[in-house]
């Protein structure tokens, strides 16, 4: 910064310090659809695993637009219900250092999917399981959205239809009101097919609620 001067010859008073010119306003990402995602990270079942299901969707605002640069992260346990998963989803190769993704058999219980220009994403795995230990749990998918506009990331659940009885006991189903865990539940499309749509905030007219979405801790 430019410091006020006094001249020695001249005995006047220090010179005012010039005025800076304003920094130019810039912005900063987001970035989650280019910089987060790896290769074959919407591929969680191993490849050709004859239980693979589908789970797609869309992430919209409030008014219903799609959301074009969201990230979605996708969390499960395995078949047996363990949570440690297996290692080598961001393999990297040992010679260039390049993201070489997964190794197409392991199931490791993480996704991460970008959506699209028109807000879709899809996910491929294995059917969901109760956590091990949580027998009053119902199976779900935990998901973590990062999207533009959100100063956090925001975590929700994918619950399945064909665990109705179990949802009734879950402990996060059971004190929802109905129309707010219908948010967390995705319906069929088709065999092995499963729709989840996220949304970000009610609509105005009231027909779509916002999507159940949970404090971390």
């Amino acid at each position: 910064m430019p410091r006020a001067t006094t001249r020695p010859d001249s005995g006047t008073a220090p010179e005012a310090p010039s005025p800076l010119a304003p920094t130019p306003a810039q912005t900063i990402g987001p970035f989650y659809g280019t910089a987060l995602p790896f290769p074959g990270g919407e591929q969680v079942a191993p490849a050709g695993h004859p239980d693979t299901i589908t789970v797609h969707g869309r992430v919209r605002d409030g008014a219903g637009a799609p959301v074009p640069d969201a990230l979605l992260e996708f969390w499960q346990a395995a078949p047996d219900g363990g949570l440690t998963g297996a290692p080598g989803t961001l393999r990297h190769d040992p010679a260039t250092g390049a993201l070489l993704g997964r190794d197409g058999v392991d199931f490791t219980g993480f996704g991460r999917v970008p959506t699209d220009a028109d807000g879709r994403y899809a996910l491929r795995t294995l059917p969901a399981a109760a956590p091990a230990g949580r027998p009053d749990a119902a199976p779900y998918l935990a998901v973590c959205l990062f999207a533009r506009g959100l100063i956090q990331h925001l975590f929700t659940r994918v619950y399945f239809p064909e665990h109705r009885t179990a949802h009734a006991a879950d402990p996060l189903l059971a004190r929802l009101p109905a129309a707010r865990a219908r948010t967390l539940l995705a319906r069929p499309d088709g065999p092995g097919r499963y729709r989840f749509d996220v949304r970000l905030q009610h609509s105005a007219d009231g027909a779509h609620e916002e999507t159940v979405f949970l404090a971390h801790r």
